[in-house]
């Protein structure tokens, strides 16, 4: 026993390593396809930018770091697969099965380092993931503001400049050009806001990266010249001017610098799971508060009734009956300019509180997309830990059946699980977000489908199945589409017994009369009987017979030296004997396919399609079978 267990003990070591080498190797692949593609985001906002190299090292550096948790399950699959595929190839999985031990015993070191990997990856989310994002944000942020002439929009006021709003019609990237160009300029108030109209422009950063100049063609500059001293004249001076070409210096410091995290203070990644529990609460205590006091205004303005006192309640209700009037009778009576201002007033009431609602719906759906986003992080920093350990127990035990080592095989199934797990956990979060599922549902849906995923696999695995057994797949789909495998016959390089060359030409001369009388007997040009198919099936033995005997023949002649007699063994087809007699072998699964209208129209041409080509076999092997009686008289 001791033995035994000093043996598991290496193997664990061994295991162990196996897995170590390739985990390390895979997570940089999956850190460095997970960055690539976040940065393809981004890279509008890198280009161009004129960013030093510590700004870029640290936005990779943040970037790597909030994206470490991610790429450690991908990398779990993928290098678990990939490493019980390679010791299922090399046969070394099936040795340490012959020595008794069991797959899970395989599995418990495994199981031990990607638990502590599990564990380390919620303590990156709850500690140094926060920071990472936080940072991260701040930087994209501060990027987004450092050059605003590369991020002017085509047909939208853009207001990153101070002091200016900006309007372009066109944009060409390519030269830089704007064309359309409209411009609210605020030196003050609104009413002292210069409007310019231009045919196009050029906007550049100056050297110093303090102003922006702006060169505008063909254009117009209106500006009112409103002063302190002309408040009270109803005239107002205003000066026009049309230009050709004319430079307008903007200011506006380009030197890059972090945002004030305030304006992210909000984000919930950028926080540990006791902030999150923290502000959930807050959030909920002030958006409640919220919600009372838009109640309390509703009831004191809409609703409000004096207290009716129990003695005092049956006279309200008699007075309240006979106040009862018609309204549309009142109105009528009411003349047209009265009719125009009530009217007018009803209007204006229902659109003001329209506006009103409108306001608070708006207040309290933000309220509740933020507390949903705050849910939504939460459960996920236990869910994306969690899901290392459901990689594993899905890569390794796949990488047991299907035993298929390299970069070829697993990077693909690994590709297909990520996909599968990523497109689930995806939606679970838009819906979430979005109100439509509950945050527990949804953020516990690709748990929820990769849990029994991974309990089936491993199952599997440690009952030695084939249910991922390739061959087997393409059998069973071969035979669905009735398609077969060709005969192979080749020259044996040690024959102990020769062929028995003139009892073979015997059978072979009695099979062809049976094959003649059988293709006549049951005409199988002809469609067959659909009572018969599906319901009352009568077996064939006859053919079954017929092909056991040709067989048998060919078994013997495959020891023959004689080239041609080779070459005749291979035009042999495989005959199907039974498909052209029913669709399955229960009898109950004949009567149900019979009984589904789509389906039995299926099978019965298929049967009909069995039938024409057991006939071309018939003819196939008659005419082999007369060759190689030709041959063996030519050979004696």
């Amino acid at each position: 026993m001791r033995r035994i267990m000093i043996g598991v003990k290496k193997l664990d070591i061994f295991i162990s390593k196996q897995f170590g080498l390739l985990f390390v190797g895979t997570f940089f692949i999956c850190q460095f396809v997970l960055m690539m593609q976040f940065l393809w985001r981004y890279i509008d906002q890198l280009i161009g930018k004129g960013l030093s190299m510590e700004v870029l090292a640290q936005f990779f550096w943040y970037m790597g770091l909030m994206l470490l948790p991610q790429a450690l399950p991908l990398a779990i699959l993928l290098s678990s697969l990939i490493a019980f595929g390679n010791l299922g190839e090399s046969s070394e999985l099936t040795a340490i099965k012959a020595a008794g031990i069991s797959l899970m015993q395989t599995f418990r070191s495994l199981i031990v380092i990607v638990i502590f990997i599990a564990l380390g990856s919620f303590y990156f989310q709850n500690v140094v993931g926060p920071k990472a994002n936080t940072s991260l944000a701040q930087i994209l942020l501060s990027m987004k503001q450092k050059s605003p002439e590369l991020e002017i929009p085509e047909g939208i006021f853009y207001d990153g400049i101070p002091n200016c709003n900006l309007y372009v019609q066109k944009k060409d990237t390519k030269t830089g050009m704007l064309y359309g160009i409209m411009i609210y300029r605020m030196n003050g108030s609104y009413e002292d806001a210069a409007i310019i109209l231009a045919d196009s422009g050029m906007l550049q950063s100056t050297a110093e990266k303090k102003h922006l100049l702006l060169t505008l063609h063909s254009g117009e500059w209106f500006e009112n010249m409103k002063s302190q001293e002309l408040a009270g004249s109803a005239s107002v001076p205003y000066r026009r001017e049309t230009f050709a070409e004319k430079k307008i210096v903007l200011d506006f410091d380009a030197d890059f610098s972090l945002t004030d995290a305030s304006s992210i203070s909000n984000n919930a990644r950028g926080k540990s799971l006791s902030e999150i529990y923290h502000d959930i609460d807050s959030l909920n205590h002030q958006y409640d508060s919220v919600g009372r006091v838009f109640y309390i205004d509703a009831k004191r303005t809409h609703y409000y009734q004096r207290p009716i006192e129990k003695k005092d309640s049956l006279k309200a209700i008699k007075a309240a009956m006979a106040k009862t009037c018609n309204y549309d009778s009142i109105y009528n009576k009411l003349t047209t300019e009265k009719k125009q201002r009530a009217v007018s007033s009803a209007l204006g009431r229902v659109q003001n509180e329209m506006n009103d609602l409108e306001f608070k719906s708006m207040l309290t759906s933000d309220g509740d997309r933020l507390i949903r986003q705050h849910r939504i992080e939460g459960i996920a920093k236990f869910t994306l830990a969690l899901s290392c350990l459901l990689f594993f127990f899905i890569g390794a035990p796949l990488g047991a059946i299907i035993r298929k080592g390299g970069i070829g095989v697993p990077v693909i199934i690994s590709v297909l699980v990520y996909i599968v797990y990523y497109i689930l956990d995806n939606t679970g979060y838009r819906m979430a977000r979005g109100g439509m599922w509950a945050v527990w549902f949804g953020k516990s849906i690709s748990t929820a489908v990769l849990a029994p995923l991974a309990a089936f696999v491993t199952y599997k695995a440690t009952n030695d199945s084939v249910v991922f057994n390739m061959d087997l797949y393409r059998n069973l789909f071969m035979k669905l589409l009735g398609l077969r495998l060709k005969r192979h016959v080749f020259a044996k390089e040690v024959i102990i017994n020769d062929p028995d060359y003139a009892n073979d030409a015997v059978t072979l001369a009695k099979i062809n009369e049976e094959v003649t009388d059988y293709a006549h007997q049951h005409k199988l040009y002809k469609l067959p009987n659909f009572i018969h198919v599906f319901f009352r099936y009568e077996p064939d033995n006859e053919i079954e017979r017929i092909n056991t005997d040709m067989e048998h023949t060919i078994e013997d002649l495959t020891n023959t030296k004689d080239r041609m007699i080779l070459t005749l063994l291979n035009k042999y087809p495989i005959v199907s004997v039974k498909a052209h007699t029913r669709p399955f072998e229960k009898q109950w699964l004949n009567v149900v396919a019979g009984l589904l209208i789509p389906i039995n129209v299926f099978i019965y041409i298929r049967m009909w399609f069995f039938r024409l080509r057991l006939l071309r076999d018939l003819k196939t092997i008659k005419e082999t079978n007369t060759e190689i009686i030709n041959r063996i008289h030519q050979m004696q």
